[in-house]
C-alpha cells in the first residue's frame, strides 16, 4: 500500500509542477521548461495561434491545483482528462509537424504519467468505484 501512495504523489507532483511550469510559461511567453525554445516560436511551427498559450496559461496552473488540493473528485476528473488530451494532443502536434522525436517521447511520458497518478489515487480522490461488483442473482435471473 505504502508503495502505491509513493507512486501516486510523485506522479502527481511531477505532472502538477509540469503543469504549473508550462501555465506560467504560456502566461509570460517564456522558454519551454524553463530552458528549452521560446515557446512563441514552438507554438507557431506547431501552426497554432500564439493567443492559444494564453488560454493554456490560465488552464494548466488550474488543473495543477485541482490535482493537488484535497476533495473536488469531479474537478479532478476534469483536470486529470484535460491534462491527458493535453499531453496526447502535443505529442500528435509535434507527429504532425515533424518535431523532433525527444519532444514527442517527453510529451507521451507526461501523459503516462497522468495515467498513473490517476489509477494510482487514494478512494477519497476518486469519484466511486470504477467497476461495481454485479449482484449474481441479477444477472442469472434475466
Amino acid at each position: 500500500m505504502k508503495m502505491k501512495v509513493i507512486g501516486y504523489w510523485t506522479s502527481t507532483t511531477v505532472v502538477a509542477g509540469v503543469l504549473l511550469v508550462d501555465g506560467v510559461m504560456g502566461l509570460v511567453h517564456g522558454r519551454v521548461m524553463l530552458v528549452g525554445k521560446p515557446l512563441d516560436e514552438v507554438i507557431r511551427r506547431l501552426g497554432y495561434p500564439a493567443y492559444l498559450l494564453k488560454i493554456l496559461g490560465v488552464w494548466k496552473p488550474l488543473g495543477a491545483i485541482a490535482l493537488l488540493v484535497p476533495g473536488f473528485p469531479r474537478l479532478k476528473e476534469w483536470a486529470y482528462a484535460g491534462t491527458f488530451i493535453n499531453m496526447t494532443g502535443a505529442a500528435a502536434s509535434s507527429v504532425a509537424s515533424g518535431d523532433d522525436v525527444g519532444n514527442i517521447i517527453w510529451a507521451l511520458i507526461f501523459a503516462v504519467l497522468t495515467l498513473a497518478s490517476w489509477a494510482l489515487r487514494p478512494q477519497s480522490r476518486t469519484l466511486g468505484v470504477l467497476f461495481p461488483a454485479q449482484d449474481n442473482q441479477a444477472t442469472n435471473a434475466g
